[in-house]
């Protein structure tokens, strides 16, 4: 057993130093610049014919940087999502962001999971009952809601939902879906790259509104039927009476 518990906390460390070096170099050596809006837009026309010459090569190079960007929780994920747009079009970019997020946003999720969910339950197990219960009942709408507010910081619900029992197969089509309406709206301002300024822009107050719309729908539908279903069983008993 104590040497189960000692493998284990290697592997924590191990993992917990890869993604700190991850980091620091990401930092050191300055790579933010070239996830910067000028810096995509600056070398647009350089990728977009080393993408004519080598499509597979390209598009799986730009989905592995995707994917590390969100695993490791980098700034410049929704510069790249542009930069797809402009690079890719609209069906081939979004198809591209779309998994290279998600596998991200999963692998984020697990690392948090892996890492820092038993510390977390250990400590406050007895608090988390009711929320790890309501997770495991409605998780997936509340993810979904999540994801469709572009609002909410991406990181964060990575973070947050690796200390839940979601399960990661759940956790994964659900980003999917939920992410999907954003994706294609930052993928298709993309397709106009040289003409954005700045990220402030894209996301208008009406779409941010109707994305949160969007995300409280299933919810509101879920409710209204668990509404329905009591009335319904009531009404039946008071009749039986």
């Amino acid at each position: 057993m104590a040497q189960k518990k000692r493998n284990a906390w290697i592997g924590k460390a191990v993992v917990a130093g890869l993604i700190v070096l991850g980091i620091f170099a990401f930092r050191y050596f300055e790579l933010g610049q070239y996830l910067s809006l000028d810096y995509i837009k600056l070398s647009q026309e350089k990728f977009q014919a080393l993408y004519q010459s080598h499509r597979v090569l390209v598009i799986a190079s730009y989905m592995g940087i995707y994917i590390v960007v969100t695993a490791l929780s980098l700034p410049g994920a929704a510069v790249m999502t542009l930069a797809g747009g402009g690079l890719f079009g609209l069906a081939v970019g979004t198809v591209a962001v779309s998994f290279a997020s998600t596998i991200g946003a999963t692998l984020a999720c697990f690392v948090s999971r892996y890492l820092l969910r038993e510390w977390v339950q250990n400590r406050f197990g007895d608090k988390l009952t009711t929320i790890n219960a309501g997770i495991e009942k409605e998780g997936a709408f509340y993810l979904f809601s999540l994801r469709l507010v572009p609002i909410f910081p991406f990181f964060v619900i990575n973070l947050l939902m690796g200390l839940t029992r979601m399960r990661l197969s759940t956790y994964f089509w659900v980003s999917q879906i939920g992410m999907l309406a954003g994706t294609v709206v930052f993928v298709n301002a993309g397709k106009e790259l040289a003409r954005i300024d700045s990220l402030s822009g894209i996301l208008s107050p009406g779409v941010l509104i109707s994305f949160a719309v969007l995300g409280l729908f299933p919810i509101a539908v879920k409710k209204f039927l668990a509404l329905y279903k009591r009335s319904g069983h009531h009404s039946e008993a008071t009749r039986r009476r």
